[in-house]
């Protein structure tokens, strides 16, 4: 089959994979419908972070089951399904608890690499979700941004415990920062501040729900944020970068007794701890649950409640995934879709 290795930085090729097969009984192989390119997979394509040797690329997908291990009891062949970016069992106490990405057996599928025809998803019958039948094809996308980049919004969202009479700002106006937009309007948000500084960004993030825009960063964006909330700062932030500079954007710009929700990739970021200590701010996040919401994402986007698909603004065929890679490096696109 025909798949997406990463073999240094800057050099993405399509090439001959093996097919996937089962391997173990609690195994699946879907035939991908679509996936994409993640603002997380730049971190090695940047050199940022560094990878081993050639490495297969991709954490986000959907497609139709071709294939079950005879202990999978939940999908079966012709399915549409969707999962997560880690494979989890959803029965340890960990999942039970709401936290999937953190499974006693999680097992990444980026190291597998879901940029290509096919896919081995392991632990899928607590990975896999279907959906009621094989959707229309304008709701591939959507269910395609459930798989990690809205269910990562979402679980920002949540972790800054955005909610009614909430003012919540988003640091970040890549995938992940819009959706978290439209996660914070789905939770009730009365007021949500988008951090962006680029106009078609700033479009989506109004469309998503945003009721302000700030385009400035770093401090001057924090004077912003209290500014619009008489000198307190918001009550939720989501910070959905990950670097140094938006990890101090979303305390700073946090009240205190507020809550800051991390989802970014956090690379090399530090905090000062007496400084935390003092600001009586809140900090959850990690690896998003995704896991714990396909159930009800993929209800609001079968039932067309929310588009989260409208975040893909260029899309290409499988083999031209370099292009794509490039055009988000140089923030072309937004997010990229692939089609097998």
């Amino acid at each position: 089959m025909r798949g997406v290795v990463l073999h240094a930085p800057g050099d993405v090729r399509v090439e001959h994979r093996d097919e996937p097969r089962i391997v173990h009984p609690t195994d699946a192989v879907i035939r991908l419908s679509a996936a994409c390119v993640c603002g997380s997979d730049l971190w090695p394509y940047r050199g940022i972070e560094r990878v081993a040797g050639p490495a297969p690329m991709g954490h986000e997908y959907v497609g139709v089951v071709e294939e079950v291990g005879r202990a999978v009891a939940t999908v079966r062949p012709g399915q549409f399904v969707v999962g997560s970016f880690f494979a989890s069992d959803n029965t340890c106490a960990i999942c039970q608890a709401g936290y999937q990405s953190s499974c006693v057996r999680r097992q990444p599928i980026g190291a597998i690499g879901s940029q290509a025809e096919f896919l081995r998803v392991p632990l899928a019958d607590g990975t896999l979700v279907a959906t009621p039948d094989v959707p229309d094809a304008d709701l591939v996308p959507g269910l395609l941004a459930a798989s990690d980049v809205l269910g990562t919004g979402w679980f920002g969202a949540l972790a800054a415990q955005a909610g009614p009479g909430k003012t919540v700002a988003v640091v970040g106006d890549g995938a992940v920062g819009l959706l978290a937009v439209l996660a914070a309007r789905q939770c009730g948000a009365e007021r949500i501040i988008a951090m962006s500084g680029h106009a078609p960004r700033q479009k989506l993030a109004l469309g998503f729900g945003a009721t302000d825009i700030v385009t400035t960063r770093g401090d001057e964006g924090v004077a912003e944020i209290r500014d619009l909330t008489d000198g307190l700062g918001a009550h939720s932030v989501i910070e959905a970068v990950g670097t140094q500079e938006s990890m101090l954007q979303a305390i700073h710009s946090t009240r205190p007794g507020g809550h800051v929700g991390f989802v970014g990739v956090t690379h090399g970021v530090a905090l000062d701890g007496m400084a935390l200590f003092f600001s009586h701010v809140h900090l959850h996040g990690g690896p998003a649950p995704v896991r714990q919401y396909l159930p009800e994402l993929i209800d609001l986007i079968w039932r067309r409640e929310i588009d989260p698909g409208s975040v893909f603004d260029l899309e290409l065929p499988l083999d031209e995934a370099a292009e794509g890679y490039r055009a988000m490096d140089e923030r072309r696109a937004i997010k990229v879709l692939l089609r097998p």
